[in-house]
């Protein structure tokens, strides 16, 4: 069994955490035990009513965050000619094809996000097994596979998060750093949680949304009750 350090156990015991809150006293909560020397990150856990192992419910997507994530993003163009400078003029940090392919085959890795150009995704194809593992793939789905270059990287860059849902039916996702405060961590949630209301799967029956919970990198998670999301997007 992990070992909780002092303060962690000194915090959880300043709360009730088998309360299910709102939003807003949940995302205090969390801001409020943060006890580090570092600027956490504030993470949302949504367990979703849908069976993933059926392609009709999965719940795949993502949202540009109107506060960003706190963190510069790197990101690597895979793209040919003028779509090159347009993503150099867009704020890429790096920018290639074959040649970053190779460096990426030699374990190079300094890039959080990847965006290709459909002509060149045969190449990119032949890497997808490095790439996918860790969650480094484009895909159309994620607008990470698409012509208009300068958009994607504007998105990523400002803050846009891809999510999927996990065979165990709960989605991760990022929503900030704890240093924004709690409105502007809502503001970041409420978008993400819009998002999640939107790609509800039409096969999914009974409750789409089972519970939801809002956590730091190193402190405990705050419940939140489900029934709270209308007020949230009011």
């Amino acid at each position: 069994m992990r070992k909780r350090s002092k303060k962690y156990r000194e915090i959880k015991s300043n709360f009730d955490l088998q309360e299910r809150m709102d939003f807003a006293a949940a995302v205090a909560g969390a801001v409020e035990s943060s006890y580090v020397r570092f600027d956490e990150t504030v993470d949302m856990a949504v367990r979703l009513g849908v069976d993933p192992r059926h392609a009709d419910q999965m719940v795949r997507g993502s949202v540009v965050l109107p506060n960003g994530l706190g963190k510069e993003v790197k990101v690597l163009v895979f793209a040919k000619g003028e779509k090159e400078k347009e993503a150099q003029d867009a704020g890429a940090d790096f920018v290639g094809n074959d040649d970053m392919i190779e460096k990426i085959k030699g374990g190079w890795f300094e890039f959080d996000k990847a965006v290709a150009t459909p002509d060149v995704m045969g190449s990119v194809g032949k890497i997808g097994k490095i790439l996918g593992p860790r969650g480094l793939m484009p895909n159309a789905k994620t607008g990470t596979v698409t012509f208009d270059v300068a958009k994607a990287v504007s998105e990523l860059k400002a803050g846009k998060v891809d999510f999927r849902v996990d065979k165990t039916g709960i989605v991760h996702a990022p929503m900030g750093k704890v240093s924004f405060g709690a409105e502007k961590l809502l503001e970041n949630i409420r978008a993400f949680m819009d998002t999640i209301l939107r790609l509800k799967p039409a096969a999914s029956k009974g409750a789409y949304l089972r519970s939801v919970a809002v956590s730091t990198t190193m402190g405990p998670g705050f419940k939140i009750d489900p029934v709270f999301v209308k007020e949230l997007l009011k």
